[in-house]
C-alpha cells in the first residue's frame, strides 16, 4: 500500500508538514471533537435532572436509544414486597375498557415508558392484545409484573384452571404473576348473576384452595382478591389457608378514600390496589378540578393526575391508572414525591366529605344483596 510522506522539504530545505498529513491530521481533530461533543450531550441527558435538560432543549428519552429501564418515581417507592416475598411495581397500567385496537400501542408505550406492571383481567377482552405487546416490545417477560383476574362464572374448582389456561393462552405467558378473584359472586358456569351460588359466594374457600394449587403448580406465583369487603375477607382468612392474599384490589379515589379499609390493610399486610384512582370514569374531571389538587399541583410543578397518583403511592398501595392515550399514559408515571404539607392538604379534604363510591354492579346484575355489604 502507497503511503504519503507526513513531511517534505521544500526548497529552502526546510521540514513543511505534507499537505495530505495536514487534512489527515485536522480530519482526526474533527473526529474527536465529534466524539467529546456527543459524549458530553449524552452525559447531560441521561444523568441530569430532567427540569435542566428540558431547559436546554434535549430530548433523549430511553426507548429511542434502545433502553428501556423502569421509571424512576421521584422518590416515590417503586415496589411493595407481599407476604410471598414478590415484589411488585407500586404503579401499573390499567386496561379496563381499553379497546382492542388501541391496547397494543397503549401497553408498548406503557412499557417504553417505564412501567413495568400491567393490570389485566379476562373479562376485559383484550388480554390477546396485552399478550402481542409484550411480545413485541423490547422487554423482557421476566421484568414486566402481569395480573389477570378469575371471572364470576369460573370460581367453582373444576372451572378455575381451564379459565386460567385460557388467560395464560391469550397473554402468551405460561405464567402469572399475580392471580385475583375478581369479584366476591360465584356465578355456575353459563348462568346469570342472579342465579349465583349462595353457599361459594358465602364462602369462597373452594375456589382458594383450587387457586393455591396453581400456585403449587408454578402456573401462578401470588393470588389475591377484588372487591372484597372486610368482612368478606374476614371470612375467606378464617379458613385454615396456605397462602394468604397477597392483595385485595378494591375502588380508591378522592372520592372514596376507603380509610377503614387501608387502616385494616396496614394491619394485616394485605396490600390495597387502587382501581379508578382518578375518580370512576365520570368523575375524573372533577377530580382533577379540586381546589386542593390544582393548588398543589401548580406549587409542586405537577399535572393534577400526577398529584393524585402520587398520593395514592405515598398512602401505601398500588395505583392502577387506565389510558390508552400515549401522552396520559406517559405523563401518569412520571412522578414525584409529594412534600408532607403537599399529602397532608390532599388527605385532609379526601377524608373532608361523605365517601361516595362510584360503582356498584349490585342492581344491574339483579343480585338479591348488596355486594360491598
Amino acid at each position: 500500500m502507497l503511503r504519503l510522506p507526513q513531511y517534505y522539504r521544500d526548497d529552502k530545505n526546510q521540514v513543511t508538514p505534507h499537505k495530505s498529513a495536514s487534512l489527515r491530521k485536522s480530519c482526526l481533530t474533527w473526529k474527536r471533537l465529534l466524539a467529546i461533543s456527543l459524549f458530553l450531550m449524552l452525559s447531560v441527558a441521561f444523568t441530569a435532572p430532567k427540569s435542566l435538560t428540558s431547559r436546554l432543549g434535549f430530548k433523549f428519552p430511553l426507548l429511542r436509544c434502545g433502553i428501556h429501564t423502569p421509571q424512576d418515581l421521584g422518590g416515590l417507592p417503586t415496589h411493595y414486597t407481599l407476604s410471598s416475598g414478590s415484589r411488585i411495581p407500586s404503579i401499573a397500567l390499567g386496561v379496563w375498557r381499553a379497546p382492542k385496537d388501541q391496547t397494543v400501542t397503549a401497553v408498548k408505550t406503557a412499557l417504553d415508558s417505564g412501567y413495568r406492571h400491567i393490570d389485566g383481567a379476562w373479562v376485559y377482552r383484550n388480554e390477546e392484545e396485552v399478550g402481542q405487546a409484550l411480545k413485541e416490545g423490547n422487554v423482557k417477560r421476566e421484568d414486566v409484573w402481569l395480573t389477570s383476574k378469575l371471572w364470576n362464572n369460573f370460581h367453582a374448582p373444576e372451572d378455575i384452571e381451564p379459565a386460567l389456561d385460557d388467560s395464560l393462552k391469550k397473554l402468551g405467558t405460561d405464567y402469572l404473576d399475580l392471580y385475583i378473584i375478581h369479584w366476591p359472586l360465584a356465578i355456575p358456569k353459563d348462568e346469570k348473576p342472579a342465579n349465583y351460588d349462595k353457599e361459594l359466594t358465602a364462602n369462597p374457600y373452594p375456589t382458594w384452595q383450587k387457586l393455591e394449587e396453581m400456585v403449587a403448580k408454578g402456573k401462578v406465583r401470588n393470588i389475591g382478591v377484588s372487591n372484597f369487603n372486610i368482612r368478606r375477607l374476614q371470612n375467606l382468612t378464617a379458613n385454615p389457608l396456605k397462602i394468604q392474599p397477597a392483595v385485595n384490589q378494591v375502588e380508591i379515589n378522592f372520592w372514596f378514600p376507603q380509610i377503614e379499609m387501608l387502616e385494616y390493610s396496614k394491619k394485616t399486610g394485605i396490600l390495597l390496589e387502587a382501581y379508578s384512582p382518578l375518580g370512576s370514569a365520570e368523575r375524573v374531571t372533577e377530580s382533577l378540578n379540586v381546589q386542593e389538587v390544582k393548588e398543589v399541583a401548580e406549587e409542586l410543578g405537577m399535572t393534577p393526575a400526577q398529584v393524585l397518583i402520587a398520593w395514592h403511592i405515598q398512602r401505601g398501595t398500588v395505583v392502577l391508572p387506565k389510558s390508552v392515550t400515549p401522552s396520559r399514559v406517559t405523563e401518569n408515571i412520571h412522578l414525584k414525591k409529594l412534600s408532607e404539607e403537599a399529602f397532608d392538604k390532599i388527605e385532609k379534604a379526601a377524608r373532608a366529605h361523605k365517601p361516595q363510591r362510584g360503582s356498584n354492579p349490585s342492581q344491574n346484575w339483579g343480585l338479591d344483596f348488596d355486594i360491598f355489604e
